[in-house]
């Protein structure tokens, strides 16, 4: 993967991949995927290299771990409040 994908979308993408997949797999065919966020981005092999699971069972499995190592730019629409008034 070498292009630009938005967050919405990583999932269905990491479907492409064949499973179980180590880590040190997904770092190095996610790099050079720039991940869009909702206000920045990032590399996906990055993001993978940052998740403390060694194996991942499936697509799901993988988009799951990732989930705990998005910066907090990943979420949420830019300047939006966490609704405190």
């Amino acid at each position: 993967m070498t292009h630009e994908v938005n967050l919405s979308h990583v999932e269905g993408e990491l479907r492409d991949w064949s499973y179980p997949a180590s880590r040190e797999t997904l770092v190095d065919e996610c790099a050079g995927t720039t991940v869009l966020f909702a206000d920045g981005d990032a590399d996906l092999g990055d993001l993978f290299g940052d998740v403390d699971q060694a194996q991942f069972e499936s697509a799901e499995d993988a988009y799951t771990a990732l989930q705990n190592v998005l910066p907090i730019e990943a979420v949420g629409e830019p300047g939006q409040s966490d609704g405190d008034a």
